[in-house]
Order: structure tokens, then C-alpha cells, then sequence
């Protein structure tokens, strides 16, 4: 029975009653975290599955260990998954089909297993002491915790404070208990001892649980009699409540009898759930299973047929502190004979106190089985380990650079950092190879991006060009560069390194001329040409193209106003990071998509996509392309009206963007706030807005050629025509320079905002027959928008009418209130009458982002199971998702959803 945790008993027994969630109950050592979500999971009221797993300090860097424990019991299952997913899920755990693995795909295939589970009766995952998880296993639970919607599926996580990092899950904080609650305890365990003393132990606990329990097991028969003799733990010392235990521990330890005391030794550093295992490692020390006894007796340990439980995690950190060093190695000699070959490895590595290749050698190994499963966090671990075990200087280095690599995949900044300096240092000693060379220099420049400066991280990436012999690896590596030259916010040096990377650029036709001529357009768009409209031809399809390359392809179709070559291609790079389960690049290709869909006025498409991505990128810790996210969302809440919602995530935008000094981010920040001016109608603040942010650090972004029609159109409703004419020039002789219809169809509009009325009617026709080639339903609304107030002045009511009303019609299904709002002014100036503006309305307005993204693939006939491996949602998620959005569109099957305009 708990005893001071009823408030906390209620928050989670709310939990599993609503059968749906997850939680993290965090708490200092021995404050009760593990009877807590125990007593709750045995008293709930309906029947449950319930999947256990207890992080373990010596596992910590063995790949998806924690999740393995957790999912044996129902691996069976594996096989009722998608295939993708379940090849991912049986190669994590080391079941078959090892692939190299996404630690996200991963996730994904626990969120679907767990939800397969599900079909059969509420599940709950327990895991606790999560804060000594392997990433992995850590990284795939948090991935499937975050995305539990409507399945019954409850995690339940409990860990330390300052341990675990699990962003977007509510927690529950474990406090110590009240005085009452402690009395009540302690009364229960010792209810013979003086209260005199049972005051002192309550004071001395501080409320912590198990203080509760242990501390009256360390007084000696007088102190326990109440004799006024100092209590070794007396009041006032400075040692915390977990140490005042832990020093218990071990002195009941270390009363123990040597076998009793090499038994808990050898279970304390491997995790063993197989006696007959466990028995032969003891039984090289001279002790056998027997010998556990004394140290059951001592309540420190249980075995069983699944193991040796720990009383307490403090009790195998007691066993490993009392040891020394001789008696540790025995222990993994020991164990190095007996358990398999990962763990076998481990064991040999903590024993080697010299350089020793061959070791090395087997961690490598080791290693390269672990990225395969997609253990980032163990790779990383590994090379570092066989990086010390070397003996020659460029192996040492090359290793802990691979160890870097894997700990900048992982998200250990930090980490990795520390492991480049020691592979800078280990290179000093020696000459590296062209491609160690160019690795080091690759990680070099994360590390300088990642912490906001990324000029450093372009000179790095120069650095690895020139070591490079392999050409797509030098490509790749001059793609980076001259994009994250561009993507800097403004500075001196940048034009000379865009030069720089222009020069390192190899001759020759193919993939080497397409990353020359891109690198060409940052140089020249830095130099301050706003009308960079180079072409080249695209590689041979047969010729293997990097990923940098290739987004960077999809991202410059921007600059040549080839928006329908931006859609297709980073809808390509979307689809196979899905088919690939390459979550990791996910963010980064949800970029792009959602800006090509947002180009091309696909305004709804391009909110599910940017929602999508935003969750993803705080997945996979990608604050960069968070930012950009969040400012492509403040541009589309802009053009909705939505003031508040703009002005919050352009705030975020631009700080994480000048953290980072990551100009993308701030610059669409900006882009929205000035949309938002002009969409409300106030032009002098819309062009103050852009006059200076062209003279601020995102001067240089090609994003503002979009943004000089609204300037020029700013400008003549301000009345100050003249302010227009320099943007006008610009686009002008940029849209003439691309050759396509799109801007070539705004550009006829803006002029006919300048021209004589002679001219503007011709203007306008000549646009919208442009839109016509182009599909842009946003800029086309707009033209019309135009159009019809310039045919109401010149009193041709019912032109306007087909105009406006047409306008008004596309700005409802875009979500565009502002302007639907204008065009509704418009057609009342003509003599319409609507007095409330009862907008035709899009029947999607009232779908969630997610909801609207799920309707959209159910059309298409995906299954409820294709549409979650694309949303990385369950199949239950995404019945929910169709339950919910039926009634809101008026249907009640799939069938009925093609009548819907806008879906198909």
C-alpha cells in the first residue's frame, strides 16, 4: 500500500482509464517512482497486457536492448506489420533481416505493434529507471509515446530528474512525502523501535520512501534501543539521502561472504535472464547460484527464472562501487566466456588496458553490426572504445571520427564534439588518407553549423573537398558549402567563399556540371544579382546522385520559377525518405515540399505538410528546420488572417533562426509579417517591413523576387507609385528571364496596376490567360481580384461579378479570409447583395491539419495501414482521424469523399 500519493495514484489512474497516452513520472532515487506506476497498474479497473522493461547502467550502450526486453514477450507479432516496418523492427532486435536502420522507422514499427496489440485489450508499457536506456531503445518509445492518439495504448515512463529528455510528454513530479505519510511508513517497517528514534529517521529521510525503509536497517542495537549514542547518518550532515543509502548498501554488502559477493558482482555488470548463462560465469569465480542466498536473505537481490532482480537500482551501483579493480576484471573475464558476442566484445574491451588491435578490430565490428540495426548511439560508443584500443594513429583517428559521425547523428552535440578533438588530435600524429581527411573535416562541420556558425562550417567542408578522391563524396561536400554560404545570415566573407566553392567545383559534364552551375547561381545571388536564372541539364537518372545534391536541386528550381519541377522533385525526395524509412532527412525534405506546395498555392497541402514536418524535425532534435518550418507557417497563417498565430511562430522562426545565424528561417519570418501587413491593407508598414529586412542578414534571400509584386502593389495603394518602379524593373526582367508562364502572369498584373486604362484591361486579360498555363489558384485569385475592381470602376458590373465572385470563391477553399474578405467588398461595391459575406467556404475548413492530410491519401484508396506508414501514425490514428472528419465533410464512406471538391 502507498501511503502519501493519492493525488499522484488519481493523475494516473485517469491515464489508463482514458486508455490512451503517455506519462513520465520523474522523481529523485528512492522516491517511490516504481511502486508508484506498479500499484497503479495492478489496481487498474479493466484488464490489461502489460509490457515491463527497467533500464540498466551497463546496457546503456548496447543497441535497443531496453526495447528488446520489452517487445520478446510479443515478437510474435512482428510478422502482422507492414513489411518495411517489420524488416526495421526484427533488425533492431537482432532477430534477421539486419538492415541498416532509422531509429524513427523503428519507432514507428513499436507504435504499430504496440496498437496491433492493442486489438485485443488495453496495453500498457512500463518502463522504468529510463534515464539509463540505450538511445535507441529511448529514442523508438519516445517516438511511439508522442504519437498515441485514440489507440488503447498507455507508456508509462518513470526516471530521474535531470535524466531522460522527453520534450512533448506531460510529467508527473514525484515530491517527498508529508510527515504524516513518512510516520505511517516507517511505523510499518519498524513499529518496535522508540519514537524518539523514529522521529530522528523521519527527519533524517527527508521524505524519501525508501530513506524509509533502509535507514532503520543501518542503526545498531543501541541506537535502536534509543541509547544517546551519534547516528552514523546523524542530522545535519551534508550527504544527501540517496548516499546516506547507498553507503547502507554497501556496508550490507560488504558483510557478505566473497562468493555471495562475486555473484552480485557478475550480475550487477551484464543483465542476465538465463540462469544456466549467469551459472557458468559465477561458477569461473568459484561461486554458484546457491550463493545468491545470502544476499536474498539480506533483501538485496531475487532470483528467478527470469534473472537477478536488484532490490534497487542504488544496490547495483553499491555492488560496483565496493569492488576493486582486480576483483571487476575477474568478473568480466568471466563473462566474456560466456555470453554472446556483442556482450563478449564489451567485456574483452573493459579488461584491454593496452593498445590492442585485434580488440579494436571486434568493437569495429561490433560497431558496423549496430549501425546496421540503426544504433547510432552504440556505433558511437563503440568506435570511441576501438579508438582508444589503437595502437596506429590514423586508425585511432579515423575511428574516433567514425565515433563522432554516429554521435552527431544521434543528437550528442556535445559528444561528438569532445570526439573530434580527440580525432584532431590523434591526426596531428599522422598523415590521414584522403577520405579519413575528408570524414573529419565533414563532422568538423556539422558541429560548426549545428552551433550556429556556419561560415566555419563551410571552411571545413572546402577543407574536405580539396582531401576528397571520391567524386560524389567532393560533390556532395561543395553542395553543402555553397548552400550553407547562401543559407548564413549576411556577412562579410560570404561572397568569397561562395567563390571559393565555384572554384573547387571539377570540370566535366554530368552531375560535376550541374553542382558548378548551382554553386555559379549562390555566388552570383550574393553578389547581389536579383535576376540568377541559370539552367543546366540534369544528371543522367543512371548516374548516382548524393541526397545534398539532390535537394539541392529541388530547392534552386525556386530561382528559375520551375515550381512545377520543385513540387515533383521534392515530392520524389519525400517519398523514397519514406520507403527508405530515412526519418532523419524527413525534416529537411518536408521542407521543401511544403514551400513547393505553398509556391504553388496549394495552401491547405502545404499546412499539413509544414505541421507534419515541424513534428518531425522536434523529433529528431533539427532545431534548423524547425525554424524554417515555423516560418513557412507564419506565412500561411498570414494569408489566413490568423494575426496572433502569425506573429507567434515568426517569433519563433527568428529566434532559433539567430541562434543559429540560419538565415532561411528569419527571412520567411519576415516574408509572413509583411504578407500579413499587406493582406489587412497596411501598406506604408508592409513596405517599411521589406525595405528593411533588404538591408538586414537575410538581404540575400532569392525568396524576396516573390514578394515584389505585393511591394509594387503596396506601393500604388499607398500613393507613392514612384516606390514601385525599381522592384517592378527587377521582376520584370526575372520573370522575362525564366520564360514561365507563372510569373510571367503576375508580372502582366502588376503592370496593369501602373498602366494607363488603355492598356491595363489587355493587361489583365493577357495574365489571366497566362494563369491558364499555369496552374497557381493563389496569384490567379489575385489577378481576378484585380481585374474585377478595375472592371467595376469602368462600370462593367457584371464582368466584375464573374471576376470577384470567382475570386471570392478561390480565396474560401484556400482558407484565405483577408482576401476573401476584399473580393466580398468588391462584389457589394457592385450591387451584390451579401450582408453577412456567407462564404461558398471550402467543406475541408473543418479538418485539422492531420485529419486533412489523412483524408487526402484515404481518397486515393490507401488503406487506414498505408495511410499510418506515410504519416507515421498507427492505423487506429488514422481511423480515429476518418471517424472524426466523416460527419465534419457530411459523408460516411470513402467512396463518398471523391464528390468533395479539392481532394481529388
Amino acid at each position: 500500500m502507498l501511503y502519501g500519493r493519492q493525488a499522484e495514484q488519481s493523475v494516473i489512474g485517469e491515464l489508463l482509464e482514458g486508455r490512451s497516452g503517455a506519462l513520465v513520472v520523474r522523481g529523485e532515487a528512492g522516491i517511490g517512482k516504481s511502486a508508484l506506476l506498479e500499484s497503479c497498474v495492478a489496481s487498474a479497473r479493466v484488464r490489461v497486457r502489460v509490457l515491463r522493461v527497467t533500464g540498466v547502467e551497463s546496457e546503456a550502450d548496447l543497441p535497443f536492448a531496453a526495447l528488446h526486453l520489452l517487445l520478446r514477450p510479443v515478437v510474435d507479432h512482428i510478422e502482422a506489420l507492414p513489411p518495411q516496418q517489420a524488416e526495421a523492427l526484427r533488425g533492431a532486435l537482432g532477430l534477421g533481416g539486419a538492415i541498416r536502420g532509422d531509429r524513427f522507422l523503428v519507432g514507428l514499427a513499436t507504435l504499430s505493434l504496440l496498437v496491433e496489440l492493442s486489438a485485443a485489450g488495453p496495453v500498457v508499457c512500463v518502463v522504468d529507471d529510463a534515464q539509463w536506456l540505450d538511445g535507441e531503445s529511448a529514442d523508438a518509445l519516445l517516438f511511439a509515446a508522442r504519437r498515441l492518439y485514440a489507440e488503447p495504448v498507455v507508456v508509462l515512463f518513470g526516471a530521474r530528474e535531470g535524466g531522460f529528455p522527453a520534450r512533448g510528454l506531460p510529467e508527473l513530479r514525484l515530491g517527498t512525502l508529508d510527515a504524516e505519510a513518512a510516520r505511517t511508513v516507517l511505523a510499518e517497517q519498524t513499529a518496535d523501535l522508540p519514537p524518539a528514534v523514529r522521529d530522528q529517521l523521519v527527519a533524517e529521510a527527508r521524505g524519501n520512501p525508501l530513506a524509509l525503509v533502509e535507514l532503520p536497517r543501518m542503526l545498531t542495537a543501541e541506537q535502536r534501543s534509543g541509547a544517546l549514542v551519534p547516528l552514523s547518518f546523524s542530522l545535519g550532515t551534508a550527504q544527501p539521502v540517496t548516499d546516506r543509502v547507498l553507503i547502507g548498501f554497501r556496508d550490507r554488502i560488504a558483510a557478505l561472504p566473497d562468493a555471495t559477493r562475486s555473484c552480485l558482482l557478475v550480475a550487477a555488470l551484464d543483465h542476465h535472464d538465463e540462469l544456466d548463462v549467469l551459472a557458468r560465469a559465477v561458477g569461473l569465480l568459484g561461486a554458484s547460484l546457491a550463493d545468491f542466498a545470502e544476499a536474498e536473505r539480506a533483501g538485496l537481490v531475487r532470483v528467478g527464472l527470469g534473472g537477478v532482480a536488484f532490490h534497487h537500482p542504488l544496490v547495483r551501483t553499491a555492488v560496483l562501487l565496493g569492488c576493486d579493480i582486480a576483483v571487476r576484471m575477474a568478473a568480466h573475464r568471466a563473462l566474456a566466456e560466456t555470453v554472446d558476442d556483442d556482450r563478449r566484445t564489451w567485456h574483452l574491451a573493459a579488461v584491454t588496458l593496452q593498445p590492442d588491435e585485434e580488440v579494436a578490430g571486434k568493437l569495429e565490428s561490433l560497431a558496423l553490426r549496430a549501425r546496421r540495426r540503426g544504433g547510432q548511439t552504440a556505433v558511437s560508443a563503440a568506435y570511441a572504445r576501438a579508438a582508444e584500443l589503437s595502437a596506429d594513429p590514423g586508425q585511432a583517428a579515423r575511428r574516433w571520427t567514425a565515433a563522432a559521425e554516429a554521435a552527431a547523428e544521434a543528437g550528442l552535440w556535445q559528444r561528438a564534439d569532445e570526439l573530434v578533438a580527440r580525432a584532431q588530435q590523434q591526426a596531428e600524429a599522422t598523415t590521414l588518407k584522403g577520405a579519413d581527411l575528408a570524414d573529419l573535416a565533414q563532422v568538423k562541420a556539422k558541429l560548426e553549423i549545428e552551433s550556429g556558425r556556419p561560415l566555419e562550417g563551410v571552411r571545413l567542408l572546402h577543407e574536405g573537398a580539396e582531401a576528397a578522391d571520391d567524386l560524389p563524396v567532393k560533390l556532395s561536400l561543395l553542395s553543402l558549402a555553397g548552400f550553407y554560404t547562401w543559407a548564413s545570415a549576411s556577412h562579410p566573407d560570404q561572397v568569397a567563399l561562395a567563390r571559393r566553392s565555384e572554384e573547387l567545383c571539377p570540370d566535366g559534364d554530368g552531375l560535376a556540371a550541374v553542382v558548378r552551375t548551382f554553386n555559379h547561381a549562390f555566388r552570383l545571388i550574393l553578389e547581389g544579382d536579383a535576376v540568377t536564372t541559370l539552367t543546366y541539364p540534369m544528371p543522367d537518372q543512371a548516374e548516382r546522385i548524393p541526397f545534398e545534391v539532390r535537394f539541392i536541386i529541388a530547392y534552386q528550381s525556386m530561382v528559375r520559377a520551375d515550381l512545377d519541377g520543385m513540387l515533383e522533385g521534392s515530392a520524389q525526395i519525400v517519398e523514397e525518405c519514406r520507403a527508405e524509412g530515412r526519418l532523419g532527412r524527413m525534416p529537411q525534405a518536408m521542407t521543401i515540399f511544403t514551400i513547393a506546395q505553398l509556391l504553388n498555392g496549394h495552401h491547405r497541402s502545404a499546412r499539413s505538410a509544414m505541421a507534419a514536418g515541424l513534428a518531425l524535425a522536434a523529433d529528431v532534435g533539427q532545431p534548423q528546420w524547425g525554424s524554417y518550418l515555423a516560418g513557412v507557417h507564419a506565412w500561411l497563417s498570414a494569408i489566413a488572417g490568423a494575426q496572433e498565430e502569425c506573429a507567434a511562430m515568426a517569433a519563433q522562426a527568428i529566434r532559433d533562426a539567430g541562434h543559429r545565424r540560419w538565415m532561411p528561417g528569419y527571412c520567411w519570418a519576415e516574408y509572413a509579417l509583411a504578407a500579413l501587413d499587406f493582406g489587412l491593407g497596411r501598406y506604408e508598414a508592409m513596405l517599411d517591413r521589406v525595405d528593411r529586412a533588404m538591408s538586414g542578414p537575410a538581404s540575400h534571400a532569392f525568396l524576396w523576387r516573390y514578394s515584389w509584386p505585393d511591394y509594387v502593389e503596396a506601393a500604388v495603394r499607398a500613393g507613392d507609385p514612384q516606390r514601385a518602379q525599381e522592384p517592378l524593373r527587377l521582376y520584370a526582367e526575372w520573370a522575362e528571364a525564366t520564360g514561365r508562364a507563372a510569373p510571367l502572369a503576375v508580372l502582366h498584373r502588376v503592370r496593369a496596376l501602373l498602366a494607363p486604362d488603355s492598356e491595363a484591361g489587355g493587361l489583365y486579360e493577357r495574365a489571366l490567360t497566362l494563369h491558364s498555363e499555369a496552374e497557381q489558384p493563389f496569384d490567379q485569385a489575385r489577378t481576378r481580384l484585380l481585374y474585377g475592381k478595375w472592371l467595376r470602376r469602368h462600370k462593367r458590373r457584371a464582368e466584375a461579378r464573374t471576376q470577384l465572385q470567382a475570386a471570392m470563391n478561390a480565396f474560401d477553399q484556400l482558407g484565405a479570409a483577408p482576401w476573401s474578405d476584399r473580393a466580398a467588398a468588391e462584389l457589394r461595391a457592385t450591387g451584390l447583395s451579401l450582408p453577412d459575406h456567407a462564404r461558398a467556404g471550402d467543406p475541408l475548413d473543418v479538418l485539422t491539419p492531420q485529419e486533412l492530410q489523412v483524408v487526402r491519401l484515404a481518397v486515393t484508396g490507401a488503406s487506414n495501414r498505408e495511410i499510418g506508414a506515410q504519416l507515421f501514425l498507427s492505423p487506429r490514428t488514422v481511423a480515429s482521424h476518418l471517424y472524426k472528419a466523416f460527419p465534419k465533410l457530411g459523408v460516411s464512406s470513402r467512396a463518398e469523399l471523391t464528390r468533395l471538391p479539392g481532394l481529388t
